[in-house]
């Protein structure tokens, strides 16, 4: 008697649309409905947060996002969430994963599952924004698992599969998914999700909590100190959860598949079946090249593709068994092992071809893409070109490199730099006052204007901009040589595009984080090398840091730790109130209720949702001999308070300023009302001018006595980021800005008058 077939199971109904990689991302982790977001803004990767924002102000999102103070502690964040028991979401991209780095060992040590989204970018210095491979392959050694994701339709697949195998009681680890930066995150694609988020909900089930953290009654220790032999056993145990996540992994991409009709394996193979030449590539470029495999393919030649989906575990005996007939191998990589002769993913196969004796394959290696250049069809087939001659090809070379010409040697670009008399004019003079006080002599503005700019027209900033006016002012107070050092944001990135730049004075660059700590290493080497006689003690620099966009979040910690140790430079920070070099993202310098590209104004959020952060203050209470702030629209006070910085730092120590300045982009003001908005700042004691001179409080602007002063509203009135705030629906918001504004500037007021604040 015949056994009836099965039933097919019904595939559950699903929307066909257009969307990039980030988009996919960011939808993928609406129907996975995890339980906390922690989260930075960086280049390519911010997006996922701010569709995931847009989402919460819709009120069509549970997650609690959490904005950060930097990638490090996001790290921490996700971890402390993972800990406490439920699903855990982050995204980043290049510098970001590398300075949470030091914590991914940890969650993965202690078997905390969550997904991580890697919007892959070259990896600095020199910084570049675009995408390549080289922050993804520090990932591997941390025991996360990795997959790759080709394009926006499998990044949705695979956060979805991967966080079901991360959840796997065989495996609880935690897992990457790192997709192509700009090539994939950027770009859109027809795709396909599940129409009802409950399919997701469904396919991944409910969470298991294994270690109750959160149960008083059962108390556990996590992350405990270990020493051997039991350290050995904790890492004997993370590689049987590779091992596990091996046989879990194509299990769950075949249930995946039945479920979605979109069919993913551990290596995806194209016209691997008789292949006598192969590409092996990573994501976004293999699609790219199977173009170029089927052109050869009409020729007579048996090209095919092997591209990885999963890096982590490593897949040796999937790519064994596709590249057994295969004569000639070329292994393209987006990153290099420097100095190794070859990238990771070159280095991996060629070990794991050599665990099959019946293997001959002979592989090349070609880095390729750094730094986000295209790879287009005439590169697939130039690759395939060096597979075809493979014997007599090098088996390491860079591909795509440019080489110069010893005729013609780069020139020196912008303008010809500072002299000494340039700079030195004598007309400002600061001296100490009886008082305690410096006294700053200055002539009129005009008399200034023939003194030369240390940062040139010509660069890349938005019209509008109230960064380099600012900073004009405030330079204009110095005398004598200036070294600058900025931290990454916008008054780094449009005033310094290779191979150009608008400084006509010494630059130095580093990363958010790092700049304090990095300007005080090179003035203690200044100071240091004239003391040992290899520099003339007569030179005197003044050395200056430039950071805004956020760079006083992230880049706290160096600055109170540059603060403390007193170096003999000036901190400058322009705050244009978010991260506006990444799209407008809410800073800890965003004020309460603004909206940003991560604070949305909606049904489900109204706003930034806590007050902003007052650094003066908090350098203040380092005990540096002087503080300030200033605006452009005030350039006698601002050029002043230049002068007494650069003497408070070449004679007692660290000086630091806060400008605010304007950002019409992302503002949402008219190009031209920059310094009409900052004077309602200020005059709204938003912003008040003081000076904190060797710990004494000085008011150097009294809207109040002036007869100037202006409602908040009327302030948050002029800009579209918060016009919201001065209608009905947002009195409660309103009201706690009025009343922190009121605050703040009342003990600023009391501290003026007391003789010891």
């Amino acid at each position: 008697m015949a056994v009836a077939a099965k039933p097919r199971r019904r595939r559950p109904a699903q929307v066909r649309d257009f969307r990039s990689g980030n988009e996919m991302a960011a939808l993928s982790a609406q129907h996975i409905d995890f339980h906390v977001m922690g989260y930075y803004p960086i280049t390519p990767s911010t997006e996922i947060a701010e569709h995931l924002d847009e989402l919460k102000a819709e009120g069509s999102l549970r997650t609690v996002m959490i904005p950060a103070d930097g990638e490090h502690g996001a790290a921490g964040l996700c971890y402390g969430a993972a800990v406490g028991g439920g699903r855990v979401f982050n995204a980043t991209s290049a510098q970001g994963l590398l300075y949470a780095l030091e914590e991914l060992p940890v969650q993965s040590g202690t078997r905390f599952p969550m997904l991580l989204d890697l919007a892959t970018r070259t990896v600095s210095g020199p910084l570049d924004i675009r995408g390549d491979h080289s922050d993804v392959y520090y990932a591997l050694d941390t025991g996360w698992l990795v997959l790759m994701a080709r394009d926006p339709q499998a990044v949705y697949d695979l956060n979805i599969c991967a966080l079901r195998a991360a959840e796997h009681p065989d495996v609880r680890l935690p897992a990457i998914v790192a997709f192509d930066g700009f090539f994939t995150s950027h770009q859109k694609r027809r795709v396909d999700l599940f129409e009802d988020a409950a399919v997701v909900q469904e396919f991944l089930g409910p969470f298991h909590e294994t270690v109750p953290v959160l149960d008083p009654r059962h108390p556990v220790t996590v992350g405990p100190y270990m020493n051997d032999p039991d350290l050995i056993n904790n890492k004997y145990q993370l590689n049987l959860a590779m091992e596990a996540a091996l046989r879990v992994l194509p299990d769950v991409f075949a249930e995946y598949g039945d479920l979605s009709g979109r069919r993913y394996d551990l290596v995806d193979l194209y016209r691997m079946e008789d292949a006598e030449v192969a590409l092996l590539l990573l994501n976004s470029a293999a699609e790219t090249a199977k173009d170029a495999a089927d052109r050869l393919r009409d020729e007579g030649v048996r090209a095919g593709v092997v591209s990885p989906n999963v890096l982590r575990p490593f897949p040796a005996q999937a790519l064994r068994d596709a590249l057994r007939g295969v004569r000639a191998l070329v292994i393209g990589e987006r990153g290099d092992s420097y100095g190794s002769g070859g990238g990771p993913v070159s280095h991996e196969v060629k070990s794991a071809l050599k665990d099959d004796p019946a293997n001959t394959t002979t592989c090349l290696t070609r880095i390729y893409g750094l730094g986000g250049r295209d790879f287009y069809d005439e590169d697939a087939q130039a690759f395939f070109r060096l597979a075809l001659e493979a014997g007599a090809q090098p088996a390491f070379d860079y591909y795509g490199v440019t080489p110069g010409d010893p005729a013609h040697p780069p020139r020196r670009p912008g303008l010809p730099p500072l002299r000494k008399k340039d700079t030195v004019t004598g007309l400002v003079k600061v001296r100490e006052g009886e008082d305690g006080r410096l006294k700053v002599e200055a002539p009129p503005a005009w008399q200034l204007a023939a003194k030369p700019k240390r940062v040139a027209p010509g660069h890349g900033a938005c019209p509008g901009c109230g960064v380099f006016p600012a900073l004009d002012q405030f330079l204009r107070g110095i005398e004598g040589d200036v070294v600058v050092l900025y931290q990454t944001g916008c008054a780094m990135v449009v005033s310094t595009g290779y191979p150009y730049t608008s400084h006509r004075v010494t630059y130095v660059h580093n990363l958010f984080q790092n700049g304090a700590a990095t300007l005080g290493g090179l003035v203690e080497m200044f100071h240091e090398r004239q003391r040992r006689g290899e520099l003339p003690v007569k030179d005197d620099i003044t050395f200056v840091m430039v950071t805004g966009d956020g760079g006083m979040d992230i880049g706290t910690g160096a600055a109170i730790g540059a603060a403390l140790r007193n170096h003999r430079m000036i901190v400058v920070e322009y705050d244009n109130q978010g991260y506006m070099n990444t799209g407008a993202q809410l800073s800890y310098s965003t004020p309460l209720g603004h909206r940003t590209s991560t604070s949305h104004v909606g049904p489900g959020e109204h706003g930034k949702a806590f007050h902003h952060r007052d650094t003066p203050q908090i350098m203040a209470a380092t005990n540096i001999p002087y503080v300030f702030t200033g605006v452009e629209g005030f350039p006698d006070d601002l050029l002043a308070k230049g002068a007494k910085a650069q003497w408070y730092a070449q004679n007692e120590g660290t000086a630091y300023g806060k400008i605010l300045i304007s950002c019409p982009l992302n503002w949402l003001t008219a190009d031209r009302a920059g310094t009409e908005v900052v004077q309602a700042a200020v005059d709204s004691c938003f912003f008040p001018l003081y000076e904190i001179e060797r710990r004494k409080t000085r008011l150097t602007y009294d809207p109040d006595l002036l007869d100037r002063r202006i409602p908040v509203a009327r302030w948050l009135g002029m800009m579209g980021k918060t016009r919201h705030l001065t209608r009905p629906g947002f009195e409660d918001e309103l009201a706690r800005i009025e009343a922190e504004v009121d605050h703040r500037w009342e003990r600023l007021k009391a501290m003026s008058e007391h003789p010891l604040l």
